[in-house]
């Protein structure tokens, strides 16, 4: 054993301090160069930006009347800001009856509808709010946090996007910047201000949860945990540079009030139809007269289109813009006007804003292979044309199999009667189903188009198809049902009837 002096010692000891205290200063540096997540303060951010948020509050005419259910309609409509359960609409146009409080003879009273929210974009009056707060209104208020009260017009309103846009007769007012919408990022946080259940200026925060989320045909919501409620509707949608980024719109509830989940309207996307209403006081939009549906990966790696992409179209309306550019049931739109599809959901709202009258190129896949076609745009209100069905003929039993094929089919050849009142050029119609087929969900009397990248021109050629099948692949079965036209995919099997 080795002694050591009280000398040595101390030396040792200051060794081994001198060794440890540059590790401890590395450590403190690296701990202040980690980035902070703390919850920022948003005081200054409510300060600068309440100022612009109002609240809506709408309100009708309606006859006078000392009746209990009159009295009971009353309280839905203060309360809950709602009409009464069972209660009829009533009738726009039609002059209420009784006496109005100040209005003479014959206006009715004026009986609160609801409230809700809005904020204000130009400091000459201008008020962006949903439609459904506004929708049906007789008489719309718009209060400022000053407590001044004003009349507002409605400029427009668009049932679609769920976007209103009002005006109230004021100057030098407080207004909000506009953000941009394509740049908000999941988990950043995100303020609304608002009005709900009629609490005037309520501030809420939480953080982005998703984007582009699919809960309408023409908008791609962005997701909150923000809270909001019923009032809050129409409120702002604020990041932390003080830019309103979305519209409060919605909320996903099984009670009535929120539930941790709520969707907001883009305001790149609210902006599109505030500039149409207020130059005309509605919105246009484009129409290409096309049914589609999603591409899922089956019938992508069926189609050898390599990943799932695209709008799968399911029906084409008969004179319409897709027909006459020739577009066919089955086709996958994979780019519109330079633009990719990515889900089907991204092709409504590309269509929606194109100018109506507009020659824009478009790409499909068909057949294994891209095709570039130019379809020329309608407006959406003016070219609603009655679809075309297909009606019940009796079938020609010519060609039929004797028992159900691979895919659990036996299939009947179309006369010319039948191809022309289905107007297709070729086809075969379903006689019975059985097996994979059953499963796939095919019915007695559904046509079969095409076999992968095959037309089917009959019976026989489409049973020696399926036999040639790989039973280790997916087949994808163009079915039309009706004026609509399904991919379906099945793998072959061996378990059909005998």
């Amino acid at each position: 054993m080795i002694s050591k002096s009280p000398a040595m010692a101390r030396t040792l000891v200051m060794a081994a301090i001198l060794a440890i205290v540059p590790m401890v200063s590395e450590l403190g540096h690296a701990q202040a160069a980690a980035p902070s997540y703390g919850v920022p303060d948003f005081t200054d951010l409510v300060e600068k930006t309440s100022p612009a948020v109002v609240n809506i509050r709408t309100t009708e005419r309606v006859r006078q009347g000392g009746s209990q259910d009159d009295d009971m309609a009353e309280f839905f409509r203060r309360f809950f800001g709602v009409p009464m359960p069972g209660a009829p609409a009533p009738r726009r146009g039609q002059p209420p009856q009784g006496q109005g409080q100040g209005q003479g003879q014959g206006q009715g009273e004026e009986m609160n509808r609801g409230v809700g929210s809005g904020f204000i974009i130009s400091q000459d009056g201008y008020v962006m709010t949903n439609t459904h707060v506004v929708a049906d209104a007789d008489t719309i208020y718009v209060t400022l946090p000053d407590k001044r009260e004003f009349k507002a017009k409605l400029i427009g309103s668009d049932k679609r996007t769920d976007v209103a846009l009002i005006k109230i007769e004021a100057t030098g007012l407080p207004k909000l910047p506009l953000g941009d919408s394509d740049k908000v990022r999941a988990g950043e946080w995100v303020l609304a201000i608002g009005s709900p259940f009629g609490l005037d200026n309520s501030v809420t925060a939480g953080i982005v949860s998703a984007k582009g989320r699919d809960t309408g045909d023409y908008l791609p919501f962005i997701q909150t945990d923000v809270a909001v409620n019923p009032g809050n509707s129409g409120g702002p949608l604020i990041n932390l540079r003080g830019e309103v980024i979305g519209i409060n719109s919605q909320i996903y509830s099984r009670s009535g009030g929120y539930m941790g989940i709520s969707f907001a309207i883009p305001i790149d996307e609210a902006m599109r139809v505030v500039e149409q209403l207020k130059a005309t006081g509605k919105v246009t939009r484009g129409r290409i007269a096309v049914a589609i549906g999603e591409v899922t990966k089956e019938v992508a790696d069926s189609l050898g289109l390599g990943r799932a992409r695209g709008a799968l179209v399911g029906s084409v309306e008969p004179g319409g813009p897709a027909e006459r550019a020739g577009v066919e049931p089955g086709d996958i739109i994979l780019k519109f006007n330079g633009r990719d599809i990515e889900r089907a959901s991204d092709l409504p709202r590309m269509v929606g804003d194109t100018k109506p009258g507009s020659r824009v190129p478009m790409q499909v896949w068909r057949k294994g292979a891209t095709r570039e076609l130019t379809i020329t745009v309608v407006e959406l209100e003016q070219d609603n044309k009655p679809k075309a069905r297909a009606s019940s003929s009796p079938r020609d039993d010519g060609g039929t199999a004797a028992k159900p094929n691979a895919l659990g089919l036996i299939v009947n050849d179309l006369n010319e009667a039948r191809l022309k009142e289905l107007k297709i050029k070729s086809g075969v119609e379903v006689d019975t189903v059985d097996g994979p087929a059953l499963r796939a969900g095919i019915r007695p009397g559904d046509i079969i188009l095409r076999l992968g990248d095959t037309d089917v021109t009959s019976a026989r050629q489409f049973n020696d198809m399926v036999r040639a099948l790989d039973k280790n692949r997916l087949a994808a079965l163009f079915v039309r049902r009706g004026d609509a036209t399904q991919v379906l995919t099945l793998r072959p099997g061996s378990n059909a009837s005998r």
